[in-house]
């Protein structure tokens, strides 16, 4: 228990050993606590020095007459707590700073943004993965004003502004999924974001904060095709039948993916 503490606070498998055998043997030289703990001399001399600038240990020379000894003690254990409480307040100050740098870091990120970036996920896991992505993403859009042929929001769903993602829907690819993310329409409409579905085959049901039109003549199709937030993502089978999919994030790819969808949106009934 004590050794998975203190694995959990950051120490690793080396100094935690000469921690405790500082502990059980009080002020010791770095020979005698090397010894102690099984770690060698050079590496246990190393880790005191860290563990000394973290407040958990002391240092003192002791004179003799045949010369200096340094000897190192362990500080009470309570100073743990200390040096927890310590990070909680450097962790504060650096995200001060780092909310006050965002501008900046988003100006490196848009620069950056200019390169098509592909990733690519396996599994449901990979699935699940996509489809957060997707809630995520538009979470950080600005919300226009809902559309005026959009189902208005329920009080149960929110009220204002909304945004928008568009939807290929493949029947092929539907089952996996609400496997991988069962929850996914109800934490949709929670974020108050809407989509816009054009159907491949039967079925698809309205969930809220949704429009669906069917595509004619077409029973199935072999990819799930979601277009949100500058990026495009598409989920299909393999011939394991394990589902796989990319996100491609490129704005000029998005933009053009999306004026292709609303003009086929407008010409469907």
């Amino acid at each position: 228990m004590i050794v998975e503490k203190l694995r959990q606070f950051g120490l690793d498998e080396k100094e935690i050993p000469v921690y405790l055998a500082l502990i059980s043997l009080g002020p010791s030289p770095a020979s005698v606590i090397a010894g102690k703990s099984g770690v060698n001399r050079g590496t246990t001399y190393d880790i005191l020095k860290k563990l000394h600038e973290q407040q958990l240990v002391s240092v003192h020379d002791e004179y003799r007459r045949d010369g200096k000894i340094t000897k190192f003690t362990a500080e009470p254990p309570e100073k743990i707590v200390n040096a927890i409480e310590r990070r909680i307040a450097d962790l504060a100050d650096l995200k001060d700073t780092m909310e006050k740098s965002l501008p900046e870091f988003q100006s490196l990120y848009e620069k950056g943004g200019a390169k098509p970036v592909v990733k690519y996920y396996e599994g449901l896991s990979g699935v699940r993965f996509i489809l957060q992505d997707v809630i995520a993403t538009m979470s950080r859009q600005t919300a226009p004003t809902p559309s005026p042929g959009l189902r208005p929001p329920s009080p149960a769903e929110g009220e204002g502004g909304i945004r928008k993602y568009f939807v290929y829907s493949s029947p092929d690819i539907r089952d996996s999924l609400y496997k991988a993310y069962s929850n996914f329409n109800k934490d949709r409409i929670k974020s108050k974001i809407a989509n816009q579905v054009i159907a491949f085959g039967k079925g698809g049901e309205l969930a809220g904060l949704d429009e669906r039109k069917w595509m004619p003549g077409q029973n199935s199709s072999p990819t799930y095709i979601l277009i949100y937030g500058g990026k495009v993502a598409m989920i299909s089978i393999a011939e394991s039948r394990e589902p796989v999919g990319v996100i491609i994030e490129d704005t000029a790819l998005y933009q053009t993916q999306k004026m292709i969808f609303e003009h086929t949106w407008k010409n469907l009934k």
